[in-house]
């Protein structure tokens, strides 16, 4: 298994807006080969700080989706959204394999 983690900061007051973004998803990419689950999470004690959680079968299938024309297109999607403070985030991305269950 493979999972990605890309972590965001939100300015003050804006994380229920970028929460609602998430929870209205396009779900392209849970159609994706090898894709198992999507999830959205909040750091409790930092509320600015959300992280996405994405689990994938494997490296290949993960990899396969970053080079797919819809995440191009989701990722486009955000860089025109109409708020340029949100649209100009920059998540620091971790990837991971997991080793043991």
């Amino acid at each position: 298994m493979y999972i990605v983690h890309s972590i965001v900061t939100i300015p003050k007051g804006k994380e229920a807006e970028v929460i609602g973004l998430y929870q209205n998803r396009s779900r392209l990419v849970d159609e994706a080969p090898g894709f198992i689950s999507f999830k959205l999470i909040q750091n409790e004690l930092k509320r600015e700080e959300l992280t996405v959680v994405m689990e994938w079968e494997n490296k290949d299938s993960y990899l396969d989706w970053v080079k797919s024309d819809q995440f191009k297109q989701i990722h486009d999607l955000e860089k025109k959204y109409p708020d340029k403070e949100l649209a100009s985030i920059k998540p620091i991305v971790r990837r991971y394999e997991v080793v043991a269950t």
